[in-house]
Formats: structure tokens, sequence, C-alpha cells
């Protein structure tokens, strides 16, 4: 083990972004990693420190985050404070209940770091009072009298988490970062969920692909625009999810995401549901109502299966993306529309609209940018990180310990059809890290049911439109799957040099799908 005297840690200085020394401890801030070194000598003599890796909350602006500290004893809530601020997060530091029950009612705070003796009632107390003003609050409770039924009944009573006294800075960070990600799964307030949006679904942009890397990079160059954009793609490749990017991205963040399932609306409530309607508009209408276009005004509304719009709902849209304004049902008073619109479909939107089944014109006018989401089955080189990104993601909600899957059930998932795609692979990696109870999932816990489907043929399409660099790594990717992942056999296979496919291999990111 490499340990690192404190006498020598200035050589070190450049590399950190901060340095800070705190009841024994030193904690170094580079990048989102925070390195405790703890001190295990006496204060007056120079020797080593026991570094501790501890990861901040991936994805998360801390300066976002919210923390209040509340203890009795000033030096405790002090040091509690300094740790957290070492971090960037926003922390709040009081001595008194009082205070910290105004402050409450002021800002909103993710989490309430308290330090309570278990004889009393104070804590829990404070706990029901702040969580009645922000229930989706998170508590961690710290006590001098530790025992396991301490913890057991802090937990039991609403808190996230319990520590004991002495504070380790390492298990704090730790712990708060852990209560971050639980709050980003269950979180229900709107302005808690912006705080925490990254966080707030899995990552389908995980991996190396180049298709993916594609879609990012066209994602960042339309998001800032307000441009009309069409996704297409499977079911459950993750088409929402590619919205909710652009969404995140834009200058529109910060408000409405309002997603409608467009094969939900009857015909004979389309209008009412798409731009709300007054009351004594029909008969049932006993108050007036906000639609779709309200609900997401300065924001996104995002058109799921826009292909099964009827042909009214196509020409009331049409309408509104020509003028830019629309009558709510009843009403004598125009409002203007101000929502960036996206619309997706598992379809090709071109085809229905050949066939008869789509408008043309409106075809062109969502048509503005599209973006092609491929299927799970073409990006199978990604499959090893989305399977971690899932699993700390499910770990997270579910409250289990960090669970691995092994190269076996890993090169297992990457010969699979996954019809269901993304969606289907999230869901096998839910629920393996919910029954699984061990910490290492092998491919004796996969469903027999998953093991036995095979690709039903050894193919793959190849759209009109698409670029000859696109054609190749299609090719070199099945292949590398469905054939060998030798890159001597696949060069063979595809007539051409090691060098050239080891060239090519590197080009487009398919070195995860070789050995």
């Amino acid at each position: 083990m490499n340990l690192t005297k404190r006498n020598n840690r200035a050589t070190n200085q450049d590399a950190f972004a901060s340095d800070l020394f705190i009841a024994g401890y030193i904690i170094r801030q580079k990048l989102e990693t925070i390195v405790v070194f703890v001190d295990r000598s006496d204060m007056r003599k120079s020797c080593a420190c026991l570094p501790i890796a501890v990861h901040t909350t991936c994805g998360v602006d801390p300066a976002k985050i919210h923390i209040l500290v509340l203890d009795r004893n000033p030096k405790s809530a002090h040091s509690i404070g300094l740790i957290l601020k070492s971090i960037g997060y926003q922390v709040f530091v009081t001595t008194h209940q009082s205070e910290a029950v105004a402050l409450a009612e002021e800002k909103l705070f993710n989490l309430v770091v308290k330090a309570f003796d278990p004889d009393a009632v104070d804590a829990i107390a404070l706990m029901d009072r702040i969580r009645a003003i922000t229930p989706d609050t998170q508590f961690i409770f710290i006590s001098e009298k530790g025992s396991i039924q301490v913890a057991v009944d802090a937990i039991r009573k609403g808190a996230y988490d319990y520590l004991s006294k002495p504070i380790n800075p390492a298990q704090l960070i730790e712990s708060v970062r852990k209560a971050l990600d639980f709050q980003a799964v269950i979180a229900e307030d709107q302005q808690i969920k912006m705080r925490l949006r990254r966080r707030s679904d899995p990552d389908i942009f995980a991996g190396s692909s180049s298709v993916m890397s594609e879609i990012d990079q066209l994602i960042r160059q339309i998001a800032t625009t307000d441009v009309t954009v069409l996704i297409e793609g499977e079911s459950g490749t993750g088409k929402e999810i590619v919205a909710r990017a652009v969404h995140e991205r834009s200058r529109r963040s910060a408000r409405p995401f309002i997603a409608v399932n467009c094969a939900a609306l009857h015909d004979n409530l389309l209008e009412s549901e798409l731009f709300g309607h007054v009351r004594g508009a029909f008969t049932g209408a006993i108050g007036d109502r906000k639609g779709r276009f309200q609900l997401a005004h300065q924001g996104t509304l995002f058109l799921d299966e826009i292909t099964d719009l009827p042909p009214k709902g196509q020409a009331d849209l049409l309408r509104v993306l020509e003028d830019g304004i629309f009558r709510p049902l009843g009403s004598q008073k125009v409002e203007r529309a101000d929502a960036r619109v996206i619309a997706a479909t598992n379809k090709s939107l071109e085809t229905e609209s050949m066939n008869g089944r789509f408008r043309e014109d409106l075809l062109y006018r969502l048509n503005v940018v599209m973006i092609h989401v491929p299927p799970l089955r073409e990006r199978a080189e990604d499959i090893p990180q989305l399977v971690k990104s899932f699993a700390e993601h499910y770990c997270a909600k579910h409250q289990r310990r960090n669970k691995r899957f092994s190269t076996e059930v890993v090169n297992i998932f990457q010969t699979l059809p996954w019809p269901g795609n993304v969606r289907q692979l999230r869901n096998v990696v839910e629920r393996l890290v919910v029954t699984i109870p061990r910490q290492t999932i092998t491919a004796e816990d996969l469903p027999l049911a998953l093991i036995r489907s095979v690709r039903p043929e050894r193919t793959f399409s190849v759209r009109p439109g698409m670029s000859l660099a696109q054609v190749e790594v299609e090719l070199i990717r099945q292949t590398l799957v469905n054939v060998t992942p030798n890159r001597t056999e696949a060069a063979k296979k595809l007539g051409i040099s090691r060098r050239a496919l080891q060239y090519k291999i590197k080009r487009y990111g398919l070195s995860a799908l070789t050995r």
C-alpha cells in the first residue's frame, strides 16, 4: 500500500484543486473525486496518511446542492460544514433548531445533516417539521451514542443514514453522495429534480460507439436553437431520453418538459387535450383546463408516436406550427404557442406519408432536424458501459450495495438480439440487481428465456441515405459480434489486413467487441 507523508504532500499540490485539513484528516479534491487522507499519527509527529477515494455524485453540479447542518456544538457544526463545503456544496450551518426551521422555510434543502441525542425526540420532530415544508428533503443523523440499534431506529423513523461521532469525512462524503443518488430517483419536487436531473435517468449514451457520439454531438448543436426535431427509432431505443437531453441542454431547461402519447389522444377530446378548454366549452367542462401547449409554455412539448395522431390532430398541429398561435376550445381568446416541439416515432414518417397515412406538409414541418436512434443490436460495443450505468442507477434507487456483472454475462448480453432494445436491457439489469443477493452477477443468474434467445438471422439492414462509412462500421460490428471477436480471424473474414482492421476498430470505437 502506498502511503503519502504529510510533509511530502506539497510536491503534489499542482495536481489537486483544493487541500483541507480537518480534525486529523486531509481532504484533497481533484475533479469529481475526493481523496481523503486519514492521519493515523499523533498530531505532533510527521507520519503517513492512508488515502481513501470517494466519488462525488456523477454529473451533478455540487454548487446546486443545498445542505443544512445542525449541531448544537459549534466546533462540530463548523467541522462538518467545512467537509461538505470542500466538495463545493452550498452549506448552511446553524446551532439552533429554530434557526434551522426558519432557513428551511426560506430555502429548499436537498439534505439536512443533524446531530442528535438518541434519547430525545428533537431530531424526529425537526425532520417532521421540515418534511412538512419540503417532503423530498433527505436526512442524515449523527450521534455520539452510536450503536446498531440507534442506527436502525433512526432509519426506521425516516432518516436516510446514520453516522456516529467522531465524524469520518470519507463516510460523510459517501453518505451524502448516496443520499443524493436516492433523492434523484424518488424526488417529486421540480426544483430538486432540476438540481439532480443528470442522475434522474440511466445514461443511454454510455459507451464508445461512433453513432451515439454523433447523436450526442448533434444534440449539442441543435439544443441552443428552437428548431423542431423528429426522432426515429425502434421501440425501447430511448427516444424520450434523447428528447429530454435536447431539452436539458437548451435555454428552456428550467421550464416544463411535457410528454404526450399521441396514440392515447381520442378524436373527441383531441383539441381539448392539446389546446385546453374553458368552462362550458362542452358538456362536462365544469372549469377551465390547460392543454399540453399551455402546460409546456416556454418549455418543450414532446409528441411521442406522432404517426398515431389522427388526421384532425395533424391538421391542428400543422396550423400551430405554421402560425404560432392557438385557441382553447370554447374560448374567444387566441394564445401564442411558445413551446419547442419534438416528435418521435417508431415508424418511418416518410413511408407513412407516401402511403397517405401522414400529412406530407406536417412531415416537412417536423423534420427540420432528424435524429435516428439505432437499435441496441447495432451498438453492441456500448453494452458493457450501459450495464455498468444501469447497475449503478438501480443499486442507488433500490438501496442495494454496488453490484458488478461478470465478463461472461456481459459477453452474453452482447450476442443477444434485444428486441426491446435499451429498455429491455435496463429492465433485465434492474431485475438482477433486485433479486440477486450476491455482489457479482454471473451467467447462472440469468433468466433461462433470456439465455435461450438467439438472433434469428445474422443479417443487418442497409438503409437508403447511409454513408459508406456507416455501412462499413456496421459490417465490422456484426462480424465481431456474430462471427468472431478475434481480430485476426475477423480480418480474414472481412478480406482486409489485421492492421487495417485495428485502425478501423479504433476509428469507429469498437474495441469493446474484440479480444
